[in-house]
């Protein structure tokens, strides 16, 4: 008889519930915890070209493993990114949630997100479609990698001061 007991699969609400409070603390400035949602090895990625896939190997926006996500957030809190000067407000929508694959260990998950964003009095919208591969571990659903697929990617960026 196995008396092994199996985690369920992590279900669309689960990922969206991870996917909301990463979200919600990317608003709200709070970096400390937003660093603390991703597994080791996780990747952040902003790539530049459309339907790119190797993203190693291609320029990309932002291609930030645990160190470069770490000075990236001392950069957004200390003041010497000119991008973040300064400080921009922003509210994220997250919208149109797809489960692409999951189990107990993890699972994929595609999203739309629109950013809004305020800062020296001009208000902008990026919009983009956004992947997570999320995994289980001890300390719950953590992010093993997040890309970024602005709508306008091939365009220039206005030196956006904050996480995407």
């Amino acid at each position: 008889m196995d008396t092994m007991t199996h985690a369920p699969a992590i279900t669309l609400d689960e990922a969206i519930a991870f996917v909301w409070l990463e979200a919600d603390l990317l608003d709200h400035a709070e970096y400390d915890e937003w660093l603390s949602l991703w597994a080791d090895g996780g990747l952040y990625i902003v790539p530049i070209e459309p339907g790119v896939t190797d993203f190693a190997n291609v320029l990309n926006y932002a291609y930030d493993d645990h160190i470069m996500r770490q000075k990236r957030v001392a950069r957004l809190r200390n003041g010497q990114s000119i991008s973040a000067s300064p400080v921009a407000r922003t509210v994220r929508s997250q919208s149109r949630f797809r489960l692409l694959s999951g189990t107990a260990d993890g699972c994929e998950l595609r999203c739309a997100q629109i950013i809004s964003e305020f800062r020296r009095g001009t208000l902008r919208t990026y919009t983009a479609d956004v992947e997570f591969n999320l995994v289980r571990g001890p300390r719950g659903l953590r992010i093993a990698r997040k890309v970024i697929r602005l709508l306008n990617s091939t365009e220039a960026l206005r030196g956006i001061g904050y996480l995407l």
